[in-house]
């Protein structure tokens, strides 16, 4: 039986004022609850970044190396990634559901890379991303593609569904083969994605001027891999981008097609995380790398 006593409650500490702390997340801050708590489960509330691992190359180029088998390449990184950017197909079959970090799902696609890639779809229905427990839905976005407006209209959409049940929306800045991938495209992109509603953007790093690129978007931006780089290479990209703003990486190639992909990623944690310097974060793969291989051997 509850105490029924309520003279008893004394404790009010009236000269203490109550602490309403912002939210740790660039333009965040008006957001509901239940939208803010699972971007806590994609970026870390302490350094305020997140390391995301993609691997939703499949839904349109098919087995990419590295990721013929993920039940073996890529289930053994999850534990030292905060995010997971994947398919709903792979989620299902391979990925345990004990799995504590974010889930964002892939959620447009269509053409597979035989056809012209910017005419996409919505792909998945928002009961399905509930059903799945995702934080974010991540959606394709071609600025000056053949098929623009409507790929923006698809993430518009997105965005609208996922305010309304407190997930967030990725818009995934495309860069197609006829565009330069220069700072003056990717402010545009970025800002186009951030004005029509994405609650985070993701884009590619430009060496020049990329700071106006994290000044000019309201939002959180991290930053794709791209194309498989040397180790210290694709770690310097990882530190120029987070030292420039951006709040964390979204890295697959770099990651599962390394020599080592444990050790690199474990790496990548170090320089997001930690603000170690690239020749430190390589020094650390070399002897994770090395005490792995001696592992093994």
């Amino acid at each position: 039986m509850a105490d029924t006593d309520i003279d008893s409650a004394k404790d009010y500490q009236v000269d203490v004022p109550v602490r309403t702390e912002p939210f740790f997340l660039k333009g965040s801050n008006h957001l509901d609850w239940g939208i803010k708590n699972r971007l806590s489960q994609i970026f870390n509330p302490v350094s305020g970044r997140t390391v995301m691992l993609a691997f939703d190359h499949g839904y349109f180029l098919g087995p990419t190396s590295g990721l013929e088998r993920i039940d073996l390449s890529i289930v053994p990184l999850t534990p030292y990634a905060d995010t997971l950017m994947l398919t709903r197909g792979i989620l299902r079959t391979l990925i345990p559901p004990s799995y504590a970090g974010g889930i964002v799902l892939r959620s447009s696609g269509g053409p597979s890379i035989l056809k012209e890639l910017s005419d996409e779809e919505i792909a998945i229905s928002i009961d399905e991303v509930i059903r799945l427990n995702a934080a974010a839905m991540a959606v394709q976005v071609f600025v000056g593609g053949e098929h623009e407006t409507k790929s923006i209209h698809n993430m518009t959409r997105l965005v609208d569904l996922g305010n309304r049940h407190g997930i967030a929306t990725l818009g995934v800045t495309a860069v197609g083969r006829e565009l330069v991938r220069d700072a003056n495209y990717i402010r545009l992109a970025t800002r186009i994605c951030a004005e029509l509603g994405a609650t985070y953007v993701k884009t590619y790093y430009v060496e020049e001027d990329f700071d106006t690129v994290v000044a000019a978007c309201p939002v959180p931006i991290v930053i794709a891999g791209g194309k498989k780089l040397p180790e210290r290479d694709a770690l310097e990209l990882a530190f120029n981008a987070v030292e420039q703003g951006a709040c964390g990486v979204d890295m697959g190639r770099n990651i599962f097609q390394s020599e080592c992909p444990i050790a690199m990623i474990q790496a990548v944690r170090r320089v997001v995380h930690d603000n170690i310097r690239p020749q430190e974060a390589y020094e650390y793969f070399l002897e994770l790398r090395d005490q792995n291989h001696s592992e093994r051997s």
